[in-house]
């Protein structure tokens, strides 16, 4: 415990990591105090029906994402998860979209006018969603709740407008965040709000427990060790590669993918199990979210069916679904991510090869077979991780705000933005000649 201490106080010590850490904290600040404004027009008073929607099922996954907002009709209520659904349409269309796909292999000047078309994507995201989630209001708050009049235009108008700035601003915070502070800035946007719920969900889970004959004190203790476990196997499988072993017929670096020297000229390639990281189960969880949208516009017995189907994200069908969803986009975001022939070129250009492969076309197929190995495992991994929160619910009797927290999108978000961040942390402590968070926190000699 005193060399972590050491550590951060070695961390203090580096001036510009210190200032990245206090510029993201204080974002992260401002982005959490928008969440607790109310839209102007709105009693803050009158929330109880909003907030009761989001006590359980979607309402309550759209809630955490948004780190309370949805359910305090808050400027930021729509959060960042207009952007996120923009970077998938771009991400998807790049694959059939000429244009973009030139964009992406135009490098730097590529990944900005990409990003610029995000952002324009998420405004338009935000003028349709914002309509939406207002008439949501509509039918879920009582009228006096108005203080501009039930249905008053003056109100809709300036609420989607308030709606949009708030969703351009959260996206702006993210970037920034990125750019002046450490780690991701979006993904550590949604990771604070989801820190944000888990002290009320954990606490009315102990409460529920302390009631005669619910368990008691010793099922707390037993559901916090599952948790400890899950967490551990969501690092395992964050952090799990299959290392290609590649030889060289003389000294040269490889490219970006050869990293971790182990003697003389022999390197290794790092498949990632899970290559994919978080995207597929937000990707599942954007697609589970429209049947319901679609079938809510019939009032057909089918189309009801359907729609409590998709609801009820703790049933047996909507899991099913789900994690055959996850399944597929696992494939599906490997494939478009990993750039096997880019790094079957790599390592032609550096004179490397793998031993008893031909370098090329050859290598890029073996790195291609291997990737389409390891990531069935690693799908299957990730589908059991999201249908977790059902299992505790099923088989543990678990109350449904704490079970979202035995796995699923909003665990697996906690523990990647975790290490992705602690690792830019250990680069910059490393350069500066101390050891990282994940070692001994021992102070290195600086070598003159």
């Amino acid at each position: 415990m005193k060399k972590f201490f050491e550590t951060l106080a070695n961390i203090w010590k580096i001036e510009e990591l210190k200032n990245k850490i206090l510029i993201t904290l204080g974002l992260m600040l401002v982005y959490r105090f928008g969440a607790q404004v109310t839209l102007p027009g709105i009693d803050a008073t009158k929330l109880h029906a909003l907030s009761d929607q989001t006590d359980q099922g979607i309402g309550w996954l759209i809630n955490v994402f948004t780190g309370g907002a949805f359910s305090q009709a808050s400027i930021f209520a729509l959060g960042i998860m207009p952007y996120i659904s923009a970077s998938i349409v771009v991400q998807l269309m790049g694959i059939a979209v000429p244009y973009l796909q030139k964009l992406q292999n135009d490098g730097e000047s590529g990944r900005k006018k990409m990003n610029q078309i995000t952002r324009w994507l998420t405004i338009g995201i935000t003028l349709v969603q914002g309509p939406g989630y207002i008439y949501n209001l509509y039918k879920q708050l009582p009228p006096d709740a108005f203080l501009l009049g039930f249905n008053s235009f003056s109100f809709l108008f300036s609420s989607v407008l308030i709606l949009t700035t708030g969703t351009v601003f959260a996206m702006w915070l993210g970037e920034k965040i990125t750019d002046k502070g450490i780690g991701n800035g979006i993904s550590l946007l949604i990771m604070v709000g989801i820190i944000a719920k888990l002290p009320m969900a954990f606490l009315q889970e102990t409460q529920s427990r302390m009631v005669a004959g619910n368990g008691g004190p010793m099922m707390i203790v037993i559901e916090v060790i599952i948790w400890l476990l899950i967490i551990i196997a969501c690092i395992l499988l964050t952090m799990a590669v299959r290392k290609i072993p590649v030889q060289y017929a003389r000294r040269s670096v490889a490219g970006e993918y050869d990293v971790a020297s182990v003697s003389g000229n022999r390197q290794w390639i790092p498949l990632k199990l899970n290559a994919s990281g978080v995207m597929p189960i937000i990707f599942a969880q954007a697609i589970m979210f429209i049947p319901p949208v679609i079938a809510g516009l019939s009032s057909s017995d089918s189309a009801q069916n359907l729609t409590t189907m998709f609801s009820n994200i703790f049933g047996l069908e909507y899991n099913l679904v789900f994690a055959l969803l996850i399944i597929i986009f696992s494939y599906f975001y490997t494939a478009i991510t990993v750039p096997t022939n880019k790094m079957a070129d790599d390592l032609k250009r550096s004179g490397g090869f793998i031993p008893g492969i031909k370098p090329g076309q050859d290598t890029a197929n073996f790195l291609d077979r291997v990737m389409s190995l390891i990531t069935f495992p690693g799908s299957l991994f990730l589908a059991v991780i999201a249908v977790l929160p059902a299992i505790a619910v099923s088989l543990l009797n678990v109350q449904q705000g704490w079970a979202m927290f035995y796995g699923g999108t909003s665990l697996l978000i906690l523990v990647s933005v975790a290490i992705d961040t602690i690792q830019q942390v250990n680069a910059y402590l490393l350069n500066k000649q101390y050891d990282g968070l994940m070692k001994s926190g021992k102070n290195r000699k600086a070598i003159a």
